[in-house]
């Protein structure tokens, strides 16, 4: 994270330290940052922050020296491959010569293992990420990283929603869909078996 939220300076957080199984609970007072780092890395991915109530355009630190800019990297592992994906949002920074401001357009880039072109751009490093990690920032938010007052989203979902968000992380839409087409053939059977009853009953 840099210039990013509360965290004026360039700020890394080793999560791989804790390990790789487990739930981890960011604890600490108002105000130093807990949220800032669900945003950070929901940013990072979806380019937008984890709660709905934040723009990118709020992500700017005010207490960061203009010449510091705003950004935040993230490297994250999907099966067995490492991906880094670093985003900054549209912000206003003092210009390089004379005392005008000048905005700073927001960007992203995707780096891959397999030294393949990154993706570059928010649309289409956004694209990306989804099909990688197959949800979306809602799905995300709401199974991955569980922020502050967002738990009960999940538990008090439909059934309907709860499992849409289950089966795009165990990626089961194609037993959906011959389940479906066994209810459609099933359904069809019974038509036939009831209309050649009521023939049978007539005879």
């Amino acid at each position: 994270l840099s210039a990013f939220g509360p965290y004026a300076q360039e700020t890394t957080v080793a999560f791989s330290q804790l390990g790789t199984q487990g739930l981890y609970l960011i604890t600490g007072d108002t105000g130093a940052g807990k949220t800032t780092l669900f945003d950070g890395i929901t940013f990072a991915l979806y380019g937008e922050a984890s709660g709905a109530n934040r723009e990118p355009a709020m992500l700017r630190s005010s207490y960061a020296p203009g010449s510091v800019p705003t950004f935040v990297e993230l490297t994250f592992q999907c099966g067995e491959d490492l991906y880094t994906v670093r985003r900054n949002p549209e912000y206003r920074r003092p210009a390089k010569r004379g005392d005008k401001l000048v905005t700073e357009k927001a960007d992203a880039h995707l780096l891959f293992p397999d030294g393949r072109p990154p993706v570059t751009g928010n649309r289409e490093v956004t694209k990306a990420v989804r099909e990688l990690v197959g949800l979306d920032r809602v799905q995300f938010s709401r199974v991955a990283m569980i922020a502050q007052g967002e738990f009960l989203q999940l538990l008090l979902a439909k059934t309907e929603e709860r499992s849409k968000i289950f089966r795009e992380i165990f990626r089961t839409g194609p037993y959906q869909k011959l389940q479906e087409a066994l209810r459609a053939e099933a359904a069809q059977g019974k038509q036939e078996y009831e209309a050649l009853s009521q023939r049978i009953g007539q005879q």
